[in-house]
């Protein structure tokens, strides 16, 4: 994808004629929370409670969610919202998605998925993960899926607004932030690099190069 940077103040631009329609593009990054974490801790409660599962289990399949949820965002972020059709109707569709946020990277109410969004996918994958792994294991594991997916938003918001001082946190945004300025075909992942490294999508660094 080309570079499109217009603007990093916190704006924005229209993109829907229908003010539902662009009501529906724009939320506020507590949202996420809010929808989500009840989810969470209804479904740990589901697993000890109801369906009596090992605590060793559970931990097991939340990091194994966690883990799952690290390649679907770089899955996600490559092949889903950066996939562009040579077409107007195709830009068009990549701009709704992915392009407006490279445009505009500082838009507070465009950082996190919106609930048009984040409900429907977490219901398909839930479903495709139930089918997959039963009904009462990927309650844990899904929670941990979840848990991953906020991580991810809170992190993308955290990356574009706050101020960063640890080690670990800067390698985090100075990662993210070369995917905006610098190569937006590479550094996919958002709250974890590892996969650009596995995949050779990640940024050289000057030792590399001179290697």
């Amino acid at each position: 994808m080309a570079k499109k940077f217009v603007s990093n103040k916190d704006e924005t631009v229209r993109m829907f004629k229908s003010d539902f329609m662009e009501s529906l593009s724009r939320v506020h990054p507590s949202v996420p929370l809010i929808i989500f974490v009840p989810v969470i801790l209804y479904m740990l409660y589901l697993s000890v409670f109801d369906f009596k599962i090992g605590v060793l289990s559970i931990v097991g399949l939340v990091v194994f969610g966690l883990f799952i949820w690290t390649i679907t965002e770089y899955l996600l972020h490559r092949f889903v919202f950066h996939w562009e059709l040579k077409s107007e109707l195709g830009a068009r569709i990549h701009f709704i998605f992915h392009g407006v946020h490279h445009d505009y990277p500082s838009d507070s109410r465009r950082l996190v998925m919106p609930p048009s969004v984040s409900i429907p996918l977490a219901t398909l994958f839930y479903f495709l993960f139930s089918f997959l792994i039963g009904n009462i294991f990927v309650l844990p594991f899904f929670a941990g899926f979840l848990t991953g997916y906020l991580f991810y938003d809170i992190t993308h918001y955290a990356v574009h607004h706050f101020n960063m001082h640890s080690k670990f946190w800067l390698a985090i945004k100075n990662h993210h932030i070369k995917h905006h300025y610098q190569d937006p075909d590479k550094g996919y992942g958002v709250s974890s690099p590892i996969w650009d490294y596995i995949f050779r999508t990640h940024y050289i660094s000057k030792e590399e190069q001179k290697a």
